[in-house]
């Protein structure tokens, strides 16, 4: 069939957002002309609407604050003709049966996807050797055929080119005569963390005549970074945790030149506009890199090369924690002479 309106249900978080960009850009190419809705986090939506193959976004958090048959008559009222769940929720499979999508997409992996679609994937996400935005690709086959990308062609399909202008505020903290540097130490728990002695230590380590260097994050990460000692051991930092909205970050990561971080959003998001992006990982499956690492013509990342089971039950990652501000520092700078 040639779909003429898609819905792509993903209401997590934005590393993940990210990685299903590929996905849409995919699908813009076998099916020119098809309008593709993003059902999504409000909290999301800059970065999705930072993507020129979403045409419109649906704000789930919004809908969840009216009864139920207004939230079938809007999805009845989109007139799609697929829903893609790629983030499974069973409150959307539901709503998405009751609105009568003629096409509703989901994995055999959830009972209640037995209940409410009609278009079943034999998919496993945690057994799968495969990357993140591999595995969304795959979740279409039913529409494309199965098919299998190589990661290095996925950077391509991103459309992550809607970037808003940068505030004058922030524009003019960027130093054109150095290399514009974001650390992001922290992830909201989101992912095994570096540690803050580990930013700390390679924040001081950088030529000050070569790197300007940025601490982001929110402003909860920011006092903790406070409260950890993080300002103390480095001085000479800008500091913008708790300063910027969501949209301003994207920009201004788009304005700097690259960006050090664990598994996080902001480390997706750099890597999609193509900034040098080193993330750091856990081998731990399904943390490790090989889900996750970030996709992009200039990112790479680091991981401990051992397989690790002493960090399984949480707690700090002596993985990540071993891996030293001067491999670092060592690989950050292999990757600026290979953007050269």
């Amino acid at each position: 069939m040639n779909p003429r309106h898609i819905i792509i249900s993903r209401t997590d978080s934005i590393g993940d957002v990210i990685l299903t960009f590929p996905l849409l850009g995919y699908l813009k190419e076998r099916f020119p002309g098809v309008k593709i809705t993003f059902l999504g986090q409000n909290y999301t939506r800059p970065v999705v609407m930072a993507c020129s193959h979403v045409d419109y976004f649906l704000d789930w958090n919004e809908m969840l604050g009216h009864p139920e048959e207004t939230r079938i008559t809007l999805l009845r009222s989109m007139e799609a003709d697929v829903i893609l769940h790629v983030f499974p929720r069973k409150e959307i499979a539901y709503l998405a049966r009751k609105a009568g999508i003629k096409i509703r997409m989901g994995t055999t992996g959830r009972f209640y996807h037995w209940l409410t679609c009609n278009q079943l994937i034999k998919l496993s996400r945690k057994e799968s050797p495969l990357h993140e935005a591999q595995l969304n690709i795959l979740l279409a086959e039913k529409l494309t055929g199965k098919i299998l990308l190589p990661t290095e062609d996925l950077p391509a399909l991103y459309g992550f080119n809607k970037i808003a202008s940068l505030p004058p505020e922030f524009s003019e903290l960027t130093d054109p005569l150095r290399f514009n540097l974001i650390l992001h130490p922290k992830s909201k728990g989101s992912a095994r963390e570096w540690g803050t002695d580990n930013f700390a230590a390679l924040a001081t380590m950088l030529p000050k005549d070569e790197y300007k260097v940025f601490v982001t994050g929110t402003k909860a990460e920011g006092d903790l970074l406070m409260k950890e000692g993080f300002f103390d051991k480095v001085r000479d930092i800008t500091d913008l945790t708790g300063k910027m909205s969501l949209e301003k970050m994207i920009s201004f990561i788009n304005a700097a030149d690259g960006l050090i971080a664990a598994s996080t959003g902001p480390l997706h998001i750099a890597a999609a506009l193509g900034k040098i992006a080193l993330g750091i990982y856990p081998p731990i499956r399904p943390m490790h890199p090989g889900r996750w690492a970030p996709l992009g013509k200039n990112a790479s990342y680091l991981v401990s090369e051992k397989e690790c089971s002493d960090c399984l039950e949480g707690g700090p990652c002596q993985c990540m924690l071993s891996i030293t501000p001067k491999q670092v520092h060592h690989k950050l700078g292999l990757m600026i002479d290979a953007a050269l």
